[in-house]
């Protein structure tokens, strides 16, 4: 038997015999649902005959056939109501469990979000997303009616889609664009660093997100529930459907908190602290200045996060400022890195342990946090060096900086348009969709291997910006992305390593050397994060002004 769980009291199987029930009882079933109509197959038993068996092995049994298509808003009620009756747990079957499963996902339309629905039955190998748009409105069948229909939609409205609309427009300002995203607050999340340090007031960074959707620009505010790329829509909570001519799907990623037990609950208090949050960056800048002594400790989690250098960042501005207040020989620093290296691109990396040195941390790599006891101000940490055993550790501390593991969202990871990683799977050079031609992604949720920041959006937006505008006319990509990101390293407060670099760590510096070398600590770089990028950010590539950003061309193969 090919079992397959839903949850606790569900599992599903492709047909089964009646000779199977007894494997089945001993594994623990109490109960049998048979999906499948009598007489599809000359070889399938009966309802009957699987009665039968069924109450040989003491089970009960209901039988609820489906047509295959043909799955009935009354059949799914019926279903959902026999897993309230029958003693659980049950199993399922059909002749190969989509009906079983897809009666399940119809029963829990109005309990569960769309993606959690299509997350479970992917993962019981079932997919699912040819019902979505009747999951998403409740488990009725909705109308095939679009509610709106754009030239051009964009799935998220933070860096990369208020740039990439912003970049469109300036290209085609008639072009019909709508941005879908349920935010109120669009936020310019490089700064949340220096929030931290105590070098920006939090308010600095966010603004309403009405303020920076572009001229002309339709925002729907809501959330996405999934996809249907075959049909050129987009299906919003509540079943609202959003058809496009071409799509750009950019919603970031998600930072997954509840993935570390125990650190949800702590959030804020009892040192736990952390810059990847707008309400917690703040508080960073406060356990910083009240620490005099003891430990802190900085985590980094497994690749790929959003700003790769950015849970260090915090260590180097918390320790200048111990180092400004003399209190560094009282604090013991622990950098717990889940990777091997210190920075993936080595250039970088001498200037990066001279101030690992000077703040007398200690790196420890191998080292992912796994669970957190905010209370007892324990970290608990999975330790996977290579060729060793797998061991945990738990570690004291009196502060501790935590970035939480990051995934795609749960709607992208369930979707067509995920890779096998839960990422949008695109062409890394002109960044358009591997299996649907009119579908684009840039920013942290797709899979092309560059760093994930701000600085690589600025640099991908234009890139879709121009394919787009050449696919509207019939042509084919004529804009490259050569993998820019860049990371500016705030090492102490002046002074930045300018991390600057494309696909396979090759350097792409945005200034001579003679002016800016981004290998050594520098107050050029310094100047240029906290004067000059955020107005760049706000003021030019959120309005499609795209300096230092022109696209190479795709004939140009990029490093």
């Amino acid at each position: 038997m090919d079992i397959r769980k839903i949850d606790d009291g569900l599992s599903v199987s492709p047909q089964i015999q009646p000779d199977e029930l007894a494997a089945a009882r001993a594994a623990g079933f109490k109960s049998v649902i048979c999906n499948r109509p009598d007489g599809e197959a000359a070889d399938q038993p009966s309802q009957e005959e699987m009665a039968r068996a069924a109450a040989e092995q003491g089970m009960e049994f209901r039988y609820l056939p489906v047509t295959p298509g043909v799955v009935t808003e009354e059949t799914a009620t019926a279903f959902r109501a026999a897993l309230t009756e029958l003693p659980g747990p049950t199993l399922a079957y059909c002749r190969s469990g989509t009906r079983s499963s897809t009666l399940w996902a119809l029963g829990q339309a109005t309990e569960r979000p769309v993606s959690e629905i299509l997350g479970v039955t992917k993962a019981a190998g079932y997919d699912l997303n040819g019902v979505a748009r009747r999951i998403a409105n409740g488990g009725r069948t909705p109308t095939d009616q679009a509610d709106a229909s754009y030239q051009v939609v964009i799935v998220g409205a933070g860096a990369g889609g208020i740039s990439v609309a912003a970049s469109l427009k300036s290209r085609e300002p008639d072009l019909e664009i709508a941005i879908i995203d349920p935010a109120d607050i669009h936020y310019y999340q490089p700064g949340w660093t220096m929030v931290g340090g105590g070098i920006f007031e939090p308010q600095k960074t966010a603004r309403t997100m009405g303020s920076v959707i572009p001229r002309g620009v339709t925002w729907i505010k809501a959330a996405v529930a999934a996809f249907e790329p075959e049909a050129n829509a987009v299906i919003l909570d509540g079943c609202r459907v959003v058809k496009y001519d071409r799509l750009v799907v950019c919603p970031g990623l998600k930072l997954d908190w509840e993935a570390i037990p125990g650190l949800e609950e702590t959030l804020g208090r009892n040192g736990v602290t952390s810059n990847y949050r707008y309400d917690l960056a703040p508080y960073t800048w406060e356990l910083v200045q009240g620490l005099k002594a003891g430990r802190a400790l900085f985590t980094q989690p497994p690749m790929p996060i959003k700003c790769a250098g950015a849970p260090q960042k915090a260590m180097y501005l918390s320790g200048d400022h111990w180092f400004r207040q003399g209190r560094l020989k009282d604090i013991d620093i622990q950098f717990m890195n889940a990777g091997g290296v210190l920075f993936g691109v080595k250039d970088y990396v001498p200037a990066l342990e001279q101030y690992v040195k000077k703040y007398g941390a200690t790196l420890n790599f191998f080292h992912n946090l796994v669970a957190i006891d905010g209370p007892a101000k324990q970290a608990t940490f999975e330790v996977k060096a290579p060729d060793t055993e797998v061991e945990r550790v738990t570690v004291d501390f009196d502060m501790i900086h935590v970035v939480p593991p990051q995934v795609a969202p749960d709607f992208i990871r369930v979707s067509p348009l995920a890779d096998a990683a839960g990422w949008v799977d695109v062409d890394q050079v002109t960044l358009q969709h591997k299996n649907f031609a009119n579908v684009w992604s840039l920013g942290d949720v797709m899979n092309a291997p560059n760093a994930k920041t701000a600085a690589a959006a600025r640099m991908q937006a234009p890139v879709v910006a121009e394919n787009i505008v050449a696919d509207l006319k019939g042509q084919g990509p004529r804009a490259a992305y050569d993998g820019y990101g860049s990371c500016p390293l705030t090492v102490e407060r002046g002074k930045i390593v300018l991390a600057e670099f494309g696909y396979g760590g090759v350097l792409k510096p945005s200034f001579p050397k003679i002016l800016l070398d981004g290998t050594k600590p520098t107050r050029a770089a310094w100047w240029l994060k906290e004067r000059m990028l955020p107005p760049i950010y706000w003021k030019g590539m959120l309005r499609g002004h795209e300096w230092m950003a022109k696209p190479a061309d795709v004939t140009v193969k990029a490093d």
